[in-house]
């Protein structure tokens, strides 16, 4: 094996590991959401704050060690980003 298959083999791991990461969030957003009509938890606002910085910190350590393109690194934290800017929006509607 060359050092350029290990390393190709090394970002296609580190992408699926980050994509798994960003699918749990993507559950408890999802969870919460399908919930929001039940009651609103503010320890739940604090569990997904505290799982997007430790994604935003995964995705920063693969793009620095040059597992991830920097480009693609963004798109993943945005795209949780976006769904819980969705979240929080429809939170703030429902306690209104």
């Amino acid at each position: 094996m060359t050092s350029s298959d290990l390393q190709e083999q090394l970002n296609i791991k580190a992408i699926n590991l980050l994509q798994d990461d960003a699918d749990k969030i993507k559950k408890l957003i999802e969870v919460q959401m399908e919930n929001l009509a039940t009651r609103y938890c503010p320890l739940y606002e604090e569990v997904l704050d505290t799982q997007m910085y430790g994604f935003s910190k995964e995705v920063d350590f693969a793009v620095r060690v040059g597992l991830l393109p920097e480009m693609v690194g963004k798109q993943l934290v945005s795209e949780l980003e976006r769904n819980l800017a969705i979240l929080y929006e429809a939170m703030n509607n429902k306690a209104n």
